[in-house]
């Protein structure tokens, strides 16, 4: 799968058929309908957008032929792939609707529609960017595929931020980093996440970038030999212990995620264990599990720094162990065991479900498994009788709502209740969902995804907001805990309830979720409404 390599972030040349045979290559089929309607979409965007420049002085044209490419090279559908060309055609080219409708079907003019920068203005004011932060999160709710397209559209735009004036700059690299770079990992994708956030570093926080690249540059970061000579002595190891069906590769830690980790850590980078990390890719489970055995046989683990999210797996889906060893030259690396699949998945997330190639041969097909989870985010009334038809404008949408991330759904929920007031929304929408997260366990062992910081409260409602109404107190890894305690990591968190006890104004104070302070509110207003 194509990882968006240097090579790929080359601009592309001045519109040509060349052109359009670098982005077919990319394509992920080889079926006839698939190519003309490509090749449809290629030179009605090209026509469409003719004439307009971008802020680098390149042809408009330019940004969303990279968008669909990008899209391509993820692998998606050619529909997904349409879509991304012709994303800024109604706002940009003046072209209507109905007429991309009538051209390439309801499904891709959907979906230019849900991702298209809505209200006509870009970043002028809170009021106007919210609102199309909210019909944003609204259509991705219904359809996953509005995002995936977005965040493209958006991972181009962060490339090409140098050449957009000095005053917007800024305000679109902090959105990037506050709003698309976690969505991007919100859906598992970890690679167009860490693309995001070190294309506009730079921008958005520039005496940072210099400051964080030189303690980097100090502490090794891009010794690459160093870390290839970590690599081969580990794969040299396996050899030896029978493991022969295993891949590696080594990452070194994103820019803007290093000094993200710097901040947390007090600016203390002995603290910090994963600049490098070794990935170490097998074909089942059980080989993760004999694989990290050698592992922890041949090296000294660092305590406390094993995790397991394949028994426990992030709520985004993540999958794999992670384990930090000592390396013999008093090096400390991170090493990540995975499957091929959960690989796939932790670099590409939501999108790796798309489309499957098959090993075993060179053709690239849809497979049924793909197929299946596909349908749990696309209206169903396209798939009747397995044929891909446009339906009439008048047809019935129908979604399946259940396959629909929980917090997106509840993003979408949250515009309902913050209509009125932007700022709190926008406030609030980083605060339950783009912040530093924790994972929770219930006793049973289910995860429970919240903002750092969080209470127990906040755990409580989380599970149910009866279970919050009635809290009486909380055992924290089996001991009592005050309901004013930070929630770590891996806490196994119990909830104690009593008919007698209910919330009270200062447990407001004592939470960090918009559900659970909604939900104390709520309450206190209706002991309010019935004592008058």
């Amino acid at each position: 799968m194509y990882t968006f390599t240097d090579e790929a972030k080359k601009a592309a040349v001045t519109p040509t058929k060349l052109q359009l045979e670098e982005l077919l290559v990319l394509v992920n089929s080889n079926r006839k309908s698939d190519i003309e309607l490509i090749t449809r979409g290629y030179e009605f965007s090209k026509k469409a957008h003719a004439g307009q420049k971008r802020y680098s002085g390149k042809p408009y044209f330019h940004h969303p032929f990279e968008t669909a490419k990008y899209l391509a090279a993820l692998q998606m559908p050619a529909s997904m792939i349409v879509a991304g060309m012709l994303h800024d055609t109604v706002e940009d080219a003046d072209v209507e609707p109905q007429t991309i409708a009538d051209i390439f079907g309801e499904d891709i003019a959907e979906m230019v529609e849900g991702v298209t920068k809505l209200g006509t203005v870009r970043y002028h004011g809170m009021q106007r960017h919210t609102e199309s932060l909210r019909k944003l999160f609204a259509a991705t709710s219904r359809d996953i595929r509005v995002m995936v397209v977005k965040l493209m559209d958006r991972l181009h735009n962060a490339r090409t931020l140098q050449f957009v004036p000095a005053h917007k700059r800024g305000r679109i690299a902090l959105e990037t980093l506050e709003i698309y770079a976690p969505i991007a990992d919100r859906l598992g994708m970890g690679v167009i996440k860490r693309e995001l956030e070190d294309a506009v570093f730079p921008h958005a926080f520039p005496k940072e970038y210099k400051k964080s690249t030189k303690i980097f540059k100090d502490v090794g970061g891009e010794d690459i030999k160093r870390l290839d000579r970590i690599q081969n002595n580990v794969r040299k190891k396996l050899a030896e212990y029978g493991i022969k069906k295993f891949r590696t590769e080594s990452r070194i830690k994103g820019l803007y995620s290093f000094y993200r980790k710097l901040e947390r850590k007090d600016s203390d980078v002995t603290k910090i264990f994963d600049i490098w990390a070794l990935r170490i890719i097998v074909p089942t489970v059980t080989d993760c599990y004999t694989v990290l055995g050698i592992v922890h046989g041949e090296w000294r683990p660092f305590p406390g720094r094993m995790k397991d999210y394949i028994a426990f797996p992030k709520p985004n889906g993540y999958k794999g162990i992670h384990t930090t060893i000592h390396i013999n030259d008093g090096s400390v690396i991170e090493i990540q065991i995975r499957t091929e699949e959960m690989h796939r998945e932790a670099q590409f997330g939501v999108a790796s479900h798309f489309v499957y190639k098959d090993s075993k041969s060179s053709t690239k097909i849809d497979n049924n498994a793909a197929l299946n989870w596909i349908r749990q985010f696309i209206p169903v009334r396209l798939w009747v009788e397995g044929q891909d038809k446009s339906p009439s404008k008048k047809a019935v949408h129908t979604y399946t709502d259940a396959a629909t991330p929980a917090w997106l759904k509840s993003m979408a929920d949250a515009q309902k209740i913050d209509g009125e007031n932007p700022r709190s929304f926008l406030q609030n929408i980083k605060n339950d969902f783009f912040s530093h997260r924790v994972f929770v366990f219930t006793p049973r062992g289910d995860v429970i995804d919240l903002p750092i910081d969080s209470s127990p409260i906040d755990f409580a409602y989380a599970i149910h907001s009866e279970i919050g109404n009635k809290m009486s107190g909380a055992k924290v890894n089996g001991k009592m805990a005050a309901l004013s305690s930070s929630l770590k990591n891996g806490d196994i968190v119990e909830i104690a309830t009593s008919e007698k006890s209910h919330p009270n104004q200062k447990w407001i104070g004592l939470t960090k979720t918009t559900l659970a302070k909604r939900h104390i509110r709520a309450y206190l207003q209706r002991v309010k409404e019935m004592s008058t």
